[in-house]
C-alpha cells in the first residue's frame, strides 16, 4: 500500500473544513442578504458604509470560501478572508469576552496557514500548475 503525502491531505482537510464551514455558516447568509437587497442593515466596522461592508464580507465569506474549498486562486482567496477575520476579531469583537473572539481567531489562523502553505496537491491550482 502506497501512502500519499500526508501534508497534501492535511491541506485538503483544512481547506474543506474551514472554507466549507465559513461558506455554510456565514457566507450563504451574507450572500442571501446581498441578493435580497438588505444592504443597509449591516454594521460599519471600518467606516466604509454598511452597504460596502456587507458586500465585502459576503464576497469573502461566500465567494472566497468556495474558492478555498476548490483550491482555486487559493492564496488570493485567502486574503479577503484574513482581512475579514482580522476586522471581526480585532474591531467588531475587540471589547467582547474572549469566547466571542475565539471562533474568529480559529478561522483567522486557518486562513493564514492556507495562505502561507498554499492549497496542496489536491487542488485546482495544482492541476493548472502542471499544464
Amino acid at each position: 500500500m502506497k501512502f500519499t503525502n500526508q501534508s497534501d491531505l492535511a491541506l485538503l482537510l483544512l481547506r474543506i473544513t474551514f472554507g466549507g464551514l465559513m461558506f455554510i455558516n456565514h457566507g450563504m447568509g451574507m450572500a442571501a442578504r446581498v441578493l435580497a437587497g438588505e444592504l443597509a442593515r449591516f454594521g460599519d466596522p471600518i467606516g466604509l458604509g454598511p452597504e460596502v461592508s456587507l458586500v465585502l464580507a459576503a464576497f469573502a465569506e461566500a465567494v472566497c470560501a468556495v474558492l478555498i474549498v476548490l483550491g482555486l486562486f487559493t492564496r488570493w482567496a485567502a486574503i479577503p478572508l484574513i482581512i475579514t477575520m482580522i476586522v471581526a476579531v480585532f474591531v467588531v469583537h475587540m471589547d467582547d469576552p474572549f469566547k466571542k473572539m475565539e471562533m474568529g481567531l480559529l478561522y483567522l489562523t486557518a486562513f493564514l496557514a492556507i495562505f502561507m502553505t498554499g492549497p496542496g496537491r489536491y487542488s485546482i491550482d495544482e492541476q493548472y500548475r502542471k499544464i
